[in-house]
């Protein structure tokens, strides 16, 4: 039995490692992984941190590439994979463009799709965009559901996806920090801060918030550091030029605000780890941190995710000023506040999703041989 898995982004790598891992050592199975590359660099360091190399690489990565670049390329490079491999069935995860092109493609040659991470919802076609339509987009092709929550199955549910091909299985990214944090780690940046310093993290990068979004929560970031000598920013900054532009215009004078290369899985969450709060407007780090014990504010008026919401360990910012300011002043002044949001329960798995995700696929394909 030949499953293939498609990734396309670093966060599409992280999330899928262990399930990748998974399926390679499983006897009565065939992996095949593909990439399409569609964060090209960013993808190198996932496949060395989990020891796993793609068996087909699309390449479709381009300077400034638009989404229709994006799909169309995605479609053409799957069509020649999917002609030699003939896989019974297809896995991709989550919202990105490659997540949903992979899944038309399969579509087009009747091969079965399971959506690891789906049910997620806004219910706001253009928040995240294009993310949010992606995934509603795949949840219509998909034929099993690999739900992260009871919410995102009902989510699956009240848009009549078949209830026995949805599976509530808890995240993949909690697998994943099994395999990444560590007691004795080190990097330069943690050198250059004293132990005493209290580390925020931060991450910025999706598309709705570029331009004067960013710009605003930069200026406001600024001047809570200088507010607060005890605190300093670790920004890992996204290869996007306008990420970087805005990043270095608004911080480039600011000591105590490190900006660095992109990291790695095992940077990142030894960072996050490390740290005292995490700013971000990614999806996936919401889902990490409450495994950490650190509270997280959401760069973005809206969340597919509020189970975390709900549990206390996310709090929804946006990019206003005023708000983003008084969150960061309540957790950086008010131990009770901090300590309520540190200690909240993560509500997004027990770390086994990937051993129950591959059970779940077995089941499926021996039940249609």
């Amino acid at each position: 039995m030949k499953i293939m898995t498609v990734i396309g982004t670093r966060p599409e790598g992280i999330k899928m490692a262990p399930v990748i891992k998974l399926l390679a050592q499983d006897p009565a199975l065939k992996s095949v992984v593909v990439t399409t590359g569609q964060h090209r660099e960013m993808l190198q360091t996932v496949f060395k941190v989990f020891d796993f190399k793609p068996d087909y690489d699309l390449k479709i990565m381009a300077p400034n590439q638009t989404l229709t670049q994006i799909t169309s390329r995605v479609l053409l490079g799957m069509e020649r994979v999917l002609q030699q491999e003939k896989p019974n069935l297809i896995l991709v995860h989550g919202d990105t463009s490659t997540t949903m092109a992979a899944s038309l493609s399969a579509f087009y040659h009747q091969i079965p799709i399971g959506h690891v991470e789906a049910g997620l919802r806004t219910w706001d076609k253009y928040s995240p965009y294009p993310e949010e339509m992606n995934r509603q987009l795949t949840d219509d092709l998909a034929d099993l559901y690999f739900a992260p929550t009871k919410l995102s199955q009902a989510n699956l549910l009240k848009e009549h996806h078949r209830a026995s091909r949805i599976f509530v299985t808890g995240n993949t990214a909690i697998d994943a920090l099994q395999y990444t944090v560590q007691s004795d780690y080190h990097h330069d940046v943690l050198a250059k801060i004293s132990p005493q310093q209290r580390i925020i993290l931060l991450t910025m990068h999706r598309r709705e918030n570029q331009g004067a979004p960013m710009q605003r929560v930069f200026e406001v970031i600024k001047k809570e550091v200088a507010r607060h000598p005890d605190v300093e920013v670790i920004y890992p900054v996204h290869l996007s030029p306008k990420v970087q532009q805005t990043a270095q215009a608004v911080f480039k004078d600011e000591p105590r605000v490190h900006l660095i290369a992109p990291l790695d899985v095992v940077d990142f969450h030894n960072l996050a780890a490390r740290s005292y709060l995490i700013m971000t407007d990614s999806g996936g780090v919401q889902e990490e941190a409450p495994s950490l014990n650190k509270p997280v504010l959401v760069l973005r008026d809206e969340t597919e995710r509020p189970e975390g919401v709900k549990a206390g360990t996310l709090r929804l910012v946006g990019t206003d000023p005023n708000r983003v300011a008084q969150a960061m002043e309540e957790l950086l002044c008010d131990q009770t506040v901090y300590q309520k949001m540190a200690q909240a329960s993560n509500p997004y798995g027990d770390g086994h999703a990937a051993e129950r995700i591959v059970a779940i696929c077995k089941q499926f394909l021996n039940a249609k041989n």
